[in-house]
Protein backbone atom coordinates (compact mmCIF):
# COMPACT_ATOMS: atom_id res chain seq x y z
CA UNK A 1 0.00 0.00 0.00
CA UNK A 2 1.02 3.57 -0.63
CA UNK A 3 0.51 6.44 1.80
CA UNK A 4 -3.14 7.53 1.84
CA UNK A 5 -4.33 10.71 0.17
CA UNK A 6 -6.53 12.70 2.54
CA UNK A 7 -7.46 11.71 6.10
CA UNK A 8 -6.13 8.37 7.31
CA UNK A 9 -9.10 5.99 7.37
CA UNK A 10 -8.89 3.91 10.53
CA UNK A 11 -10.79 0.85 11.76
CA UNK A 12 -10.83 0.15 15.52
CA UNK A 13 -11.09 -3.49 16.63
CA UNK A 14 -11.50 -4.34 20.33
CA UNK A 15 -14.05 -6.37 22.26
CA UNK A 16 -14.29 -3.72 25.01
CA UNK A 17 -16.53 -0.82 24.05
CA UNK A 18 -14.75 1.50 26.47
CA UNK A 19 -11.44 0.91 24.70
CA UNK A 20 -13.06 1.53 21.32
CA UNK A 21 -14.70 4.72 22.62
CA UNK A 22 -11.42 5.98 24.07
CA UNK A 23 -9.54 5.31 20.85
CA UNK A 24 -12.25 6.92 18.73
CA UNK A 25 -12.23 10.05 20.89
CA UNK A 26 -8.46 10.38 20.58
CA UNK A 27 -8.29 9.66 16.85
CA UNK A 28 -11.22 11.84 15.81
CA UNK A 29 -9.65 14.82 17.60
CA UNK A 30 -6.89 14.75 14.96
CA UNK A 31 -7.66 16.59 11.69
CA UNK A 32 -5.76 14.07 9.55
CA UNK A 33 -7.39 10.89 10.90
CA UNK A 34 -10.95 9.63 10.52
CA UNK A 35 -12.52 6.55 12.12
CA UNK A 36 -14.41 4.65 9.44
CA UNK A 37 -15.77 1.94 11.73
CA UNK A 38 -15.53 -0.20 14.85
CA UNK A 39 -15.57 -3.98 15.30
CA UNK A 40 -15.84 -6.05 18.46
CA UNK A 41 -14.27 -9.24 17.11
CA UNK A 42 -12.06 -10.51 14.32
CA UNK A 43 -14.84 -11.87 12.11
CA UNK A 44 -16.64 -8.54 12.06
CA UNK A 45 -13.33 -6.74 11.56
CA UNK A 46 -12.43 -8.65 8.41
CA UNK A 47 -15.85 -7.98 6.94
CA UNK A 48 -15.59 -4.25 7.65
CA UNK A 49 -12.03 -4.11 6.33
CA UNK A 50 -13.21 -5.67 3.08
CA UNK A 51 -16.06 -3.18 2.61
CA UNK A 52 -14.62 -0.01 4.16
CA UNK A 53 -11.01 -0.46 2.94
CA UNK A 54 -9.38 1.37 5.86
CA UNK A 55 -5.77 2.52 5.63
CA UNK A 56 -4.96 1.43 9.19
CA UNK A 57 -6.52 -1.10 11.57
CA UNK A 58 -5.96 -0.97 15.33
CA UNK A 59 -6.33 -4.66 16.21
CA UNK A 60 -6.87 -6.24 19.62
CA UNK A 61 -5.56 -9.78 19.95
CA UNK A 62 -7.73 -11.68 22.41
CA UNK A 63 -11.41 -11.44 21.54
CA UNK A 64 -14.27 -13.92 22.16
CA UNK A 65 -15.33 -14.40 18.50
CA UNK A 66 -12.58 -14.34 15.94
CA UNK A 67 -9.19 -13.51 17.45
CA UNK A 68 -6.94 -10.74 16.17
CA UNK A 69 -4.24 -13.14 14.99
CA UNK A 70 -6.51 -14.85 12.47
CA UNK A 71 -8.08 -11.53 11.47
CA UNK A 72 -4.66 -10.00 10.83
CA UNK A 73 -3.65 -12.92 8.63
CA UNK A 74 -6.90 -12.67 6.63
CA UNK A 75 -6.55 -8.91 6.21
CA UNK A 76 -3.06 -9.36 4.79
CA UNK A 77 -4.70 -11.16 1.83
CA UNK A 78 -7.13 -8.33 1.03
CA UNK A 79 -6.57 -6.09 -1.98
CA UNK A 80 -5.48 -3.59 -0.93
CA UNK A 81 -4.42 -4.83 2.51
CA UNK A 82 -4.67 -2.37 5.40
CA UNK A 83 -1.77 -1.65 7.73
CA UNK A 84 -2.55 -3.54 10.95
CA UNK A 85 -1.26 -2.22 14.27
CA UNK A 86 -1.66 -4.68 17.14
CA UNK A 87 -3.15 -3.43 20.42
CA UNK A 88 -1.43 -5.06 23.37
CA UNK A 89 -0.96 -4.69 27.10
CA UNK A 90 2.14 -3.14 28.64
CA UNK A 91 3.71 -6.50 29.48
CA UNK A 92 3.52 -7.37 25.78
CA UNK A 93 1.05 -10.05 24.89
CA UNK A 94 2.66 -13.41 24.18
CA UNK A 95 0.87 -13.48 20.82
CA UNK A 96 2.44 -10.30 19.44
CA UNK A 97 5.17 -12.17 17.58
CA UNK A 98 2.58 -14.33 15.83
CA UNK A 99 0.58 -11.25 14.90
CA UNK A 100 3.67 -9.67 13.34
CA UNK A 101 4.42 -12.86 11.45
CA UNK A 102 0.81 -12.83 10.21
CA UNK A 103 1.30 -9.42 8.62
CA UNK A 104 0.89 -6.77 11.33
CA UNK A 105 3.19 -3.79 10.73
CA UNK A 106 3.54 -2.70 14.32
CA UNK A 107 2.09 -2.59 17.78
CA UNK A 108 0.61 -0.10 20.23
CA UNK A 109 0.44 -0.34 23.99
CA UNK A 110 -3.09 0.06 25.35
CA UNK A 111 -1.84 2.47 28.01
CA UNK A 112 0.09 4.58 25.51
CA UNK A 113 -0.36 8.34 25.52
CA UNK A 114 -2.73 10.02 23.09
CA UNK A 115 0.26 11.41 21.21
CA UNK A 116 1.75 7.93 20.83
CA UNK A 117 -1.58 6.57 19.59
CA UNK A 118 -1.81 9.27 16.94
CA UNK A 119 1.83 8.72 16.03
CA UNK A 120 1.21 4.97 15.67
CA UNK A 121 -1.61 5.51 13.18
CA UNK A 122 0.32 8.11 11.17
CA UNK A 123 3.47 5.99 11.23
CA UNK A 124 1.64 2.88 10.04
CA UNK A 125 -0.06 4.82 7.23
CA UNK A 126 3.40 5.84 5.98
CA UNK A 127 4.66 2.26 6.23
CA UNK A 128 6.79 3.08 9.29
CA UNK A 129 5.99 0.65 12.09
CA UNK A 130 8.51 1.78 14.68
CA UNK A 131 6.92 4.49 16.77
CA UNK A 132 9.06 4.29 19.89
CA UNK A 133 12.60 2.93 20.27
CA UNK A 134 11.84 2.24 23.95
CA UNK A 135 8.84 0.07 23.11
CA UNK A 136 10.68 -1.51 20.18
CA UNK A 137 13.58 -2.56 22.40
CA UNK A 138 11.14 -4.08 24.87
CA UNK A 139 9.50 -6.14 22.15
CA UNK A 140 12.81 -7.25 20.69
CA UNK A 141 14.18 -8.30 24.07
CA UNK A 142 11.15 -10.56 24.45
CA UNK A 143 10.91 -12.02 20.96
CA UNK A 144 14.29 -11.61 19.26
CA UNK A 145 16.70 -13.00 21.81
CA UNK A 146 19.64 -14.20 19.67
CA UNK A 147 20.61 -17.87 19.97
CA UNK A 148 23.55 -19.55 18.19
CA UNK A 149 21.22 -21.06 15.56
CA UNK A 150 19.25 -17.86 15.05
CA UNK A 151 22.44 -15.83 14.87
CA UNK A 152 23.97 -18.09 12.23
CA UNK A 153 20.79 -18.24 10.15
CA UNK A 154 20.31 -14.47 10.36
CA UNK A 155 23.89 -13.75 9.32
CA UNK A 156 23.54 -16.01 6.29
CA UNK A 157 20.37 -14.23 5.20
CA UNK A 158 22.09 -10.83 5.35
CA UNK A 159 24.84 -11.68 2.86
CA UNK A 160 22.61 -10.42 0.02
CA UNK A 161 22.67 -6.87 1.40
CA UNK A 162 25.05 -4.13 0.36
CA UNK A 163 27.07 -2.26 2.99
CA UNK A 164 24.69 0.68 2.80
CA UNK A 165 21.66 -1.59 3.15
CA UNK A 166 23.23 -3.12 6.26
CA UNK A 167 23.62 0.38 7.70
CA UNK A 168 19.97 1.08 7.00
CA UNK A 169 18.98 -2.27 8.54
CA UNK A 170 20.85 -1.34 11.73
CA UNK A 171 18.87 1.91 11.84
CA UNK A 172 15.60 0.02 11.31
CA UNK A 173 16.61 -2.33 14.12
CA UNK A 174 17.08 0.69 16.35
CA UNK A 175 13.50 1.79 15.75
CA UNK A 176 14.26 4.73 13.46
CA UNK A 177 11.68 6.02 10.99
CA UNK A 178 12.57 6.82 7.37
CA UNK A 179 12.95 10.47 8.31
CA UNK A 180 15.33 9.61 11.15
CA UNK A 181 17.29 7.18 8.96
CA UNK A 182 17.72 9.90 6.35
CA UNK A 183 19.04 12.36 8.92
CA UNK A 184 21.34 9.81 10.56
CA UNK A 185 22.84 8.41 7.34
CA UNK A 186 22.87 11.71 5.40
CA UNK A 187 20.50 10.73 2.62
CA UNK A 188 17.13 11.91 1.40
CA UNK A 189 13.98 10.46 2.91
CA UNK A 190 13.05 9.03 -0.49
CA UNK A 191 16.41 7.23 -0.64
CA UNK A 192 15.94 5.86 2.88
CA UNK A 193 12.49 4.57 1.93
CA UNK A 194 13.92 2.93 -1.20
CA UNK A 195 16.64 1.22 0.83
CA UNK A 196 14.10 -0.11 3.33
CA UNK A 197 11.89 -1.44 0.52
CA UNK A 198 14.86 -3.19 -1.10
CA UNK A 199 15.88 -4.73 2.21
CA UNK A 200 12.40 -6.14 2.78
CA UNK A 201 12.30 -7.52 -0.76
CA UNK A 202 15.78 -9.06 -0.63
CA UNK A 203 15.17 -10.68 2.75
CA UNK A 204 11.58 -11.72 1.93
CA UNK A 205 10.20 -9.86 4.96
CA UNK A 206 6.67 -8.49 5.35
CA UNK A 207 7.46 -5.38 7.38
CA UNK A 208 10.01 -3.30 9.29
CA UNK A 209 9.37 -5.09 12.57
CA UNK A 210 10.43 -8.41 11.05
CA UNK A 211 13.52 -6.63 9.68
CA UNK A 212 14.33 -5.27 13.14
CA UNK A 213 13.98 -8.73 14.68
CA UNK A 214 16.32 -10.19 12.06
CA UNK A 215 18.87 -7.41 12.67
CA UNK A 216 18.87 -8.20 16.38
CA UNK A 217 19.15 -11.94 15.80
CA UNK A 218 22.17 -11.28 13.56
CA UNK A 219 23.80 -9.26 16.31
CA UNK A 220 23.95 -6.05 14.29
CA UNK A 221 22.98 -3.93 17.26
CA UNK A 222 25.26 -5.55 19.83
Amino acid sequence: MTSPVGPIRTLIVDDEWMVRSMLRTILEAAPDITVTGEASDGVEAVGLARTLQPDVVLMDIRMPRGDGLTATERMARLDPPPYVVVLTTFDLDEYVHTALRNGAVGFLLKDASADDMLAAVRSAARGDAMISPRITRRLLRKFAEPTPDRHSDAEQRLVVLTDKEREVLVAVGGGLSNTEIAATLYMSEATAKTHVSRILTKLDLANRVQAAILAHQAGLLD
